[in-house]
């Protein structure tokens, strides 16, 4: 299936979702100080050191206009259209890898492909942040929130419209550091703290 899959499909998905984000005041998840990575994220920095390279970058958001919204959602809807939703123990016969997919993966695979296409695309990688949740079912899960001028916004693979982080449904445990793409800060007080977290459901 092609990248680009569908264009015209977007057209008023395109519409909709400019009147949600024109609409909302800036929302942006608050920060409670460090946390630890998942386990999956320090192994694939093992595999690949220069993605998660510290380059000294600034804490920079992106500033949404029409087009920048349009490629949000072009680059969010085809990779999740692309990549079938498959769990690493049946297609790697262990419970947690975190990689590029090719035809199927996981949730940390399709926003880690989004992430290195976005980057390709200009988006400043201290911007395209990989977030790791709590979802509906209060089980682990991983998405990528977009930090912009009007909030953080959240490419997840469960669906293509993009919605404010606060809009999800989620409670948001932790995410990379805008600062530093091999530190990570918590999203929650100490009362999710205790929560094991394996970012590896669909």
């Amino acid at each position: 299936m092609k990248r680009w899959f569908g264009v015209a499909a977007f057209v008023l998905l395109s519409m909709v979702s400019q009147v949600a984000w024109s609409a909302s005041e800036p929302t942006i998840a608050p920060e409670f100080g460090k946390s630890l990575p998942p386990v999956g994220f320090v192994k694939f920095c093992v595999s690949n050191p220069g993605e998660c390279k510290n380059v000294g970058r600034r804490a920079k958001r992106v500033d949404v206009t029409p087009a920048v919204w349009n490629t949000l959602l072009k680059v969010n809807a085809s990779i999740n259209a692309e990549i079938s939703p498959v769990s690493d123990q049946d297609l790697y016969g262990v419970p947690e890898f975190w990689t590029y997919p090719v035809k199927a993966g996981d949730c940390e695979d399709y926003l880690l492909l989004k992430k290195r296409d976005l980057e390709k695309l200009g988006f400043d990688a201290g911007a395209l942040l990989i977030t790791v949740v709590l979802d509906e079912r209060n089980e682990g899960h991983a998405v990528l929130t977009v930090a912009t001028d009007r909030g953080d916004f959240v490419l997840d693979n469960r669906r293509n419209d993009i919605l404010l982080w606060a809009k999800t449904g989620y409670i948001f445990l932790k995410r990379q550091s805008q600062q530093d793409p091999r530190a990570w800060v918590a999203l929650t007080d100490t009362s999710h703290k205790a929560v094991k977290v394996t970012a590896g459901n669909n």
